[in-house]
């Protein structure tokens, strides 16, 4: 419009601190040019079926998940990758994302540590959660995870307590899924709260003879065994609320393809 009225184009490029090149390409302009960036029109129609497809198996997704997966099968598929900014877009326009978590207040005790690991079986995580089924049966859930790819190493569940042996059993089997017959070359941590189960002497003892060396949190600080409390988050969120367990045996059974499905597809920041 200045350069309309006579003024030179090297006077408003000054003032306006703008190239006189793009006020030369502005100036050349046809009538009916348009600004494709905005009248790009894309065809969303196949991604928002991938993701009915995704979301239709785990409802709880949100679009950071959805997008994490879509991008895993694109590179799959050798296919251009999706933008999590379109993903996000599609879902809002077609009301399925998931609705905001109250804020929570931050705690007032500060924690300064750092639980996750650089490589993998330098530190190992371990907690139980329980879960009832529709009949009324309880059960409970002692598992182990590596600190650094979060791995879910080995897992027990119960309808009794949690107790020295099943601890025992889950080191057992964390050893065994990563080292086979062998023991650790050096001593890997083994991360805990402290639960009775895990202070007993009979725990810490097998432990060592593992090669493992146990570490207990700080009393009343959750955020010190921070990867294992997510944990459990993650798995009663996305599998325990929405799988069916009418009774103890069939809410075991798909307790496994959970704990499977975790360690196979779950997107996770590791």
């Amino acid at each position: 419009a200045l350069i309309a009225r006579g003024w030179g184009v090297s006077l408003v490029s000054r003032c306006l601190r703008v190239s006189r090149a793009q006020l030369h390409v502005i100036l050349r302009r046809t009538d009916d040019w348009k600004d494709g960036r905005r009248s790009r029109h894309s065809d969303d129609t196949d991604v928002l079926l991938r993701i009915h497809h995704v979301i239709g198996e785990l409802p709880t997704y949100g679009y950071r998940r959805v997008w994490a997966l879509l991008r895993r099968q694109a590179e799959l598929d050798g296919m251009p990758a999706i933008n999590a900014k379109r993903v996000y877009r599609i879902m809002r326009q077609n009301a399925l994302l998931l609705e905001r978590k109250t804020a929570v207040p931050p705690s007032k005790r500060a924690h300064t540590g750092k639980v996750a690991v650089k490589e993998s079986n330098q530190r190992w995580c371990s907690d139980g959660f329980e879960f009832r089924c529709d009949n009324g049966e309880k059960l409970r859930v002692t598992f182990a995870l590596d600190c650094c790819d979060r791995e879910a190493l080995h897992w027990a569940v119960t309808t009794g307590g949690f107790d020295s042996e099943t601890v025992q059993d889950v080191m057992l089997g964390a050893v065994e899924r990563r080292f086979g017959n062998e023991l650790p070359a050096s001593p890997v941590e083994w991360l805990t709260d402290n639960g009775s189960c895990y202070r007993a002497n009979e725990t810490r003892q097998f432990a060592r003879m593992l090669g493992l060396e146990p570490k207990n949190t700080a009393v009343r600080s959750p955020e010190s065994n921070g990867i294992a409390e997510s944990f459990v988050k993650t798995i009663k969120r996305d599998y325990i609320s929405i799988m069916p367990k009418p009774d103890g045996l069939t809410a075991a059974k798909n307790l496994a393809e959970a704990f499977e499905h975790y360690n196979e597809w779950h997107p996770h920041s590791a």
